[in-house]
């Protein structure tokens, strides 16, 4: 007997074919780069010595984690001659100790253990596998070896800058941002919104509202972004951080999952039943005729509200970014360019729906079955994660890690996806 493919489940193919379509793209225009900078002659610069590179090391006697930091860089001195390694005693040693905390007050950071190391603006504190591999990427990027791949970098001023280059973790933000873009919960918050506004026949007016609502909601996602950050990097030197992280990870990817099959029975995350018909009294508020002024303040408190109900739905994905960066060591400023490429990327999908209901005045509702495919498919990039997060958290620092990450957890909800409808059928 043939199989009728319904519209929603054309609709789903579509999202999961075109999602591993980014990643297949992504995956291919690195490579491109990658043997243009090997095919491309060397530039006069390239063609000298180039300058040492300094790494300090700060330690003090009876440490147990600076012994084993001081093996390690013992190694990594043997593997890169290129490689100045400044040793620096910060007890017995006044003049040691003060060039520590002049170091760090330079950077901003206030010294508070040791080992430490700084390698340009760079600071690691304590030792362990994933601060090793963090220093090593970095010497990728600084060292002589990377000067011909300097260009490869993004100069974003005051932001900091990111680099491009295959050790970079852009390319994993951009990734997971995407994926966070399509959250059932704020796409149907807009959605709703949008419906209301749209019965003044006004362009500029669902502008205005919609614009509002998606700059405060974004605001606060960043701001809670942020302040997850923070805590992260001063508590990733707790023993078990890394593992609580990890297992939150699979236990939100795994309730995801199971939304897709079940999705009102058990636990969920999502915009919890009770609050809904406070949305719609909201929203209905938006649409009132009344000055402009006035809607846009209704609307701004209405995103303050909704950003916080909606809080537990979309909290996976920057907790476990948020851990992945502060993990690796990355700085503040780098942080800070980091997290606007991923709210701008997090923000596209609602962009374009904003941009097709003012031009058409229309917008379509969303269903159930679309937040179903949404959740899985979340959930199954949770699960991808937190696995690698247990397993190889330096995996999602170089570009091609990143994409088989999530190229498979894709991979992996368009099999749920057809097993599930083959069954059904």
């Amino acid at each position: 007997m043939p199989v009728t493919v319904s519209p929603a489940a054309r609709w789903q193919v579509s999202l999961l074919a075109g999602l591993l379509a980014v990643v297949v793209l992504l995956a291919v225009a690195p490579r491109t780069q990658a043997e243009q900078r090997t095919t491309s002659p060397a530039s006069p610069s390239a063609q000298h010595i180039a300058e040492a590179v300094v790494l300090w090391y700060f330690w003090r006697d009876h440490c147990p984690y600076c012994r084993e930091a001081t093996a390690w860089l013992d190694r990594l001195e043997a593997e890169q001659p290129a490689l100045e390694v400044q040793r620096v005693e910060v007890v017995q040693d006044p003049a040691g100790r003060a060039r520590f905390i002049a170091m760090m007050a330079e950077r901003g950071e206030t010294p508070r253990a040791v080992p430490t190391f700084i390698l340009g603006d760079g600071v690691w504190v304590g030792f362990a596998p994933h601060i090793a591999e963090a220093i090593k990427a970095r010497l990728a990027v600084e060292g002589p070896a990377a000067n011909e791949g300097s260009r490869w970098r993004l100069d974003l001023g005051p932001l900091g800058r990111i680099d491009l280059a295959g050790e970079s973790l852009l390319f994993a933000t951009l990734l997971i941002a995407f994926v966070d873009g399509f959250n059932p919960c704020s796409l149907w918050v807009l959605t709703v919104l949008l419906a209301m506004i749209l019965g003044s026949g006004s362009r500029s007016r669902t502008a205005a509202v919609g614009g509002t609502f998606l700059l405060v909601t974004a605001t606060l996602y960043g701001l809670f972004i942020g302040g997850l950050f923070a805590a992260l990097s001063v508590a990733r030197h707790l023993a078990g951080i890394q593992l609580v992280v990890a297992l939150f990870a699979l236990v939100f990817g795994a309730v995801n999952v199971k939304d897709y099959f079940a999705l009102h029975s058990g636990i969920s995350f999502s915009i919890p039943e009770r609050f809904k018909p406070h949305i719609y009294r909201g929203s209905r508020e938006v649409r009132r005729e009344r000055p402009l002024p006035v809607t846009l303040l209704v609307t701004v408190v209405l995103a303050g509200g909704v950003a916080l109900v909606e809080l537990p739905c979309t909290a996976g994905f920057p907790v476990i970014w948020s851990s992945l960066l502060a993990e690796a060591g990355v700085e503040k400023t780098t942080f800070f360019g980091l997290l606007a490429a991923y709210l701008l990327v997090y923000l596209l999908d609602e962009i374009l729906v904003l941009a097709v209901a003012i031009v058409t005045l229309r917008i379509g509702r969303m269903q159930e079955t679309h937040g179903r495919v949404l959740k899985l498919i979340g959930g199954m990039v949770m699960l991808a994660l937190g696995g690698v997060m247990l397993m190889a958290p330096s995996l999602m620092e170089s570009l091609a890690g990143s994409l088989v990450v999530i190229g498979t957890a894709l991979a992996g909800a368009l099999g749920v996806m057809a097993v599930n409808r083959l069954r059904g059928a």
